[in-house]
């Protein structure tokens, strides 16, 4: 990956992570990899634990970052989740998956966009 998109993606997850610290959410892992990907943020909404993917788009084209969560990606996100509750012996917490999606360049309006519970998983896909 060049610098220009490392340095952008590195601004978004700044970003993302200062947002949801504003909305009370504690912050347990950033950046959190495995032979399997990366998962961006980890937090804590109250009870539940929270894995969190952030989309940055400098532009709405081919749909903006709503569309680059795909079955393909929630599935790599699920698999690595479970690592992660593996690895810290977490044994069937209550958790869910945020998408955070940024558009670069926007009024601060409409330039977050949070989707709390971005899509459904079958408890049995968490369990190790």
């Amino acid at each position: 990956m060049n610098d220009r998109r490392r340095s952008f993606g590195q601004w978004a997850e700044s970003e993302a992570e200062q947002y949801l610290r504003q909305k009370g959410y504690r912050i347990l892992a950033r950046n959190v990899r495995s032979s399997g990907g990366e998962i961006d943020l980890v937090a804590q909404d109250g009870p539940v634990l929270v894995f969190i993917e952030v989309k940055a788009r400098r532009t709405s084209v081919f749909g903006g970052a709503a569309y680059a969560v795909h079955e393909r990606k929630q599935t790599r996100l699920v698999r690595l989740a479970a690592q992660y509750l593996a690895q810290h012996r977490l044994r069937q917490p209550a958790c869910r998956f945020d998408v955070v999606l940024l558009r670069d360049g926007e009024h601060e309006d409409g330039r977050i966009q949070h989707i709390e519970n971005a899509f459904e998983v079958p408890g049995e896909d968490l369990r190790w």
